[in-house]
């Protein structure tokens, strides 16, 4: 935690003042009614501390601060006047921004001699005399005759005039797309002392909008920090736009490809990146990566690092994870193609409307690639197919094979190792995979909950058929303290009734808002649409991640209790839940034992997708910290089996003397006292516990509802398909069948759809087929039959709230 000052930097924490005086009403009648109390951004005088290392894996660089100050607060970035720079005057305060910019630090970015040195690489060398039939020894003009679509591309530099004119604009732009754009400055004294001790950083984010590439250049650039070299997986056709870029450290695709993963098939392209890669460390440059956490595409560049310093290269590279959090995304997802026409209409667009929103940074805090891989403390020796971890329990009811960690090798194919003089062993590619899932896991951890955000998941996962403002406002502090507690940082603070106008204002959209002459409080319904629906699921997916622990926990309590429903054993439970709601005091009068529930929670672990759980902690700790979750926010109480014998009475016990027992395992205790103790749990009565754990199950009902549907949708195609044309008929039967269920259409996005698909295919449900198109699915012998189909969809469906 970090001690919150009232200067004036923190004052910045508020909800923009701009954004609040121009926002129009919700309605004409419509008036939230006026409140007293605030919403604190922290608890009592202490801010949460995002954005620090593993303790597990790199607690080395955990323990080096660097010179960390966790006092200092958040700078908004577009807030620039005359104090910023060296001048005063009234010409001045016109011009800042210009001065600003011409008076921050560009450091030089030399290029001479970078293509020969590229040329000389083994690697390209090799991919040369393999695909190109280039002769080996041939002279210099052949092989830069083989590599000209990719001369710009290493040519790629950082110019100091065309990066000051670029980033004046780029300031001027955000201030007409966002209220605010706030820079957490706890690790910005880290990263100035890391720069000067010559470290090599690498910035790593979570994709989310082409915004994000220009952001995190923006915000080191006005802070005096090196630029990095930002890997960009748009392609832009436009070579005036390309050149601009290329000057300003932006490493696009190659003309030629399509998309990234086009790109990615060319082993010649492969080489020639690893070996920029390589140059651009060695000249002390900073690099810039965004990883997808759908598909893990930029996850290939991480590996590439990882293999320079495997081969002693590189020394070492400090990683640097980064939390973008919007209150409202910008509409620039990433598209395919961009060109100029299609710039000029965004900024068009950009100009003409008004900001909206905030933006808030958390640069975390570096850590060593070198200390995370050969510490030896990141385990990946238990990592086993999906396959193997649950279709003995699905199939067989056998749950001896749960226990384990999965294993998600298609974040990073193989095909990614062609270039490679030797393909790396299983081990080695399955320590990259754990850097990307631990960098995805980080960046996401990083992200500020925004109103937006926070306001989302409780109109979707509580409030769904409808709330009115009193409540709503109630409930937007108590959800704020709960994330709090967990050590997340929320992107807003001040007056409950400001905190709430603002989030309405910005999801408006998607919003039903309705009152009544007779009642002072305005209703608010999420509307039904496919696009509202979509919107308010993508905004609440910060508040999922902060509570996973509980969303597991929640579901398999849900679904023990759904077992003990239909076994007629305790009429009492369920009794008075019709749909979603929760009528009187629902009584859960039965025992839950503890070693079933946790059962339960690591079957569900392995369902997850990735960026949920930190792979440096293994399956089974993560399930008993989920059930712990459900005791400590009070929806369990925990009950100890009565015992004829005290646990620490040794003379009594039958087994006779001590004795002694090794383990490997590093959670094994081999003291008599510290049995695993036999309990059960219970639910608590009070009124509200039915209602948190609805609102808990509904977190997740979204991804395993879209599991339940392609399961039994498997039948309706045709099979082989290519693996992109089955994911894009999977989504088009999700939303067909919400269309025809008129409901649950959060479980219709293209990345639940491509997520279900994934983990079918890791299941062995789905079968996957090379050939020279590409990739094609087919259905596996064994889940061609109906009924392994249903045990199929029977283990999924136990975890959905119904």
């Amino acid at each position: 935690m970090e001690q919150e000052k009232n200067d004036g930097i923190n004052k910045d924490t508020v909800l923009p003042l701009p954004i609040q005086q121009n926002r129009p009403a919700l309605s004409c009648g419509l008036k939230i009614r006026k409140m007293m109390k605030t919403v604190p951004p922290c608890l009592g005088k202490f801010r949460p501390v995002v954005g620090q290392c593993c303790h597990q894996c790199t607690p080395d660089s955990l323990s080096k601060k660097l010179g960390q100050n966790y006092s200092l607060g958040f700078h908004n970035l577009l807030s620039v006047n005359e104090t910023q720079t060296r001048y005063r005057g009234w010409l001045v305060r016109r011009v800042c921004c210009a001065l600003f910019v011409s008076g921050c630090k560009v450091y030089s970015s030399p290029v001479s001699g970078r293509i020969q040195r590229v040329c000389q690489s083994n690697r390209v060398k090799k991919a040369l005399t393999a695909e190109h039939k280039a002769p080996e020894g041939g002279d210099g003009h052949g092989q830069l005759d083989c590599l000209s679509p990719f001369l710009p591309l290493i040519n790629t530099c950082i110019s100091s005039g065309v990066l000051r004119f670029v980033g004046w604009a780029m300031l001027k732009m955000f201030a007409s797309v966002f209220g605010s754009i706030q820079v957490n400055l706890n690790h910005l004294s880290a990263l100035h002392r890391a720069s000067q001790e010559g470290s090599l950083l690498v910035y790593v984010y979570v994709r989310q909008s082409a915004v994000d590439c220009a952001l995190i250049p923006l915000v080191l650039f006005c802070h005096s920090l090196r630029v990095p070299y930002t890997v960009c997986p748009l392609q832009i056709k436009n070579a005036s736009l390309r050149s601009i870029l290329q000057k300003v450290g932006v490493v696009l695709l190659p003309p030629s490809a399509r998309t990234e993963e086009d790109a990615e098939m060319d082993t010649l392209y492969q080489s020639v990146m690893t070996a920029l890669v390589r140059e651009l460390l060695h000249e002390g440059q900073a690099i810039s990566i965004g990883v997808s956490e759908r598909s893990g595409l930029g996850g290939q560049w991480l590996a590439r690092i990882r293999q320079l310093i495997k081969e002693g290269s590189v020394p070492d590279v400090s990683l640097v994870p980064v939390g973008i959090s919007y209150d409202c995304v910008p509409k620039t997802y990433i598209q395919v193609d961009v060109g100029l026409r299609s710039i000029f209409q965004w900024l068009w667009c950009l100009f003409c409307g008004r900001p909206e929103g905030s933006v808030r940074i958390h640069l975390g805090q570096p850590f060593s690639v070198k200390e995370m891989c050969e510490s030896g403390r990141c385990r990946v020796d238990e990592w086993l197919p999906l396959q193997d971890l649950l279709l003995p329990v699905i199939l067989n009811n056998r749950a001896g094979r749960a226990f384990g960690q999965r294993r998600m090798s298609w974040l990073l194919p193989s095909s990614y190792y062609a270039s490679e003089l030797e393909e790396p062993s299983r081990s080695e590619r399955n320590l990259s995979i754990a850097i990307i899932l631990h960098l995805i896991f980080s960046a996401t951890s990083c992200m500020a909950v925004m109103p937006t955000s926070l306001m989302s998941s409780l109109l979707l996962y509580k409030h769904r058929k409808g709330v009115s403002t009193s409540v709503l406002c109630r409930d937007v502090a108590w959800l704020t303290e709960e994330l709090l507690f967990r050590n997340k940082d929320v992107g807003f603070g001040g007056s409950l009734t400001e905190v709430v106008h603002y989030s309405l204002s910005l999801l408006a959209p998607h919003l039903i808002i309705a009152a009544a002459p007779s009642k002072k409080d305005p209703l608010i319904v999420p509307s039904p649409s496919l696009a509202a629906t979509l919107h308010l699921c993508y905004m609440a997916k910060t508040v999922t991640h902060a509570f996973i622990l509980e969303a597991v926990g929640a579901c398999a309590v849900s679904a023990m209790l759904c077992e003990v429903a239909h076994s007629g054993v305790s009429s009492s439970v369920r009794s008075d839940v019709e749909g979603e709601e929760v009528k009187g005091d629902t009584e859960f009068d039965v025992v839950l034992c503890q070693s079933e529930l946790t059962a339960r929670a690591l079957q569900l672990c392995h369902l997850l997708p990735p960026g949920f759980m930190p792979p440096c902690q293994s399956s089974q700790s993560f399930a008993l910290d989920a059930i712990d979750s459900l005791v400590r926010c009070g929806i369990l109480i925990q009950e100890e089996i009565p015992r004829d014998v005290p646990i620490c009475d040794f003379w009594k016990k039958e087994d006779g003397p001590l004795t002694w027992t090794t383990s490997d395992d590093p959670y094994h205790s081999d003291s008599d006292c510290e049995e695993p103790d036999l309990c059960s749990y219970k639910i608590r009565q009070p009124s509200h516990c039915p209602e948190m754990l609805f609102f808990l199950c509904r977190m997740l009902a979204g991804h395993l509802r879209a599991l339940c549907w392609t399961t039994m949708g498997l039948d309706l195609f045709e099979m082989p398909l290519a693996e992109a044309e089955f994911v894009a008929q999977i989504h088009s039967h999700l939303c067909d069948t919400a269309n025809k269920k008129k409901q649950h259409y959060e479980s219709c996005s293209e990345e639940a759809a491509h997520t279900a698909v994934r983990t079918l295919i890791d299941l062995g449900v789905l079968l996957e087929e090379w050939q020279k198109e590409g990739v094609f699915l087919a259905v596996s012998p064994l889940f061609q039959l109906s009924e392994n189909r249903q045990k199929l969809h029977r283990f999924i469906s136990q975890y959905l709230y119904n």
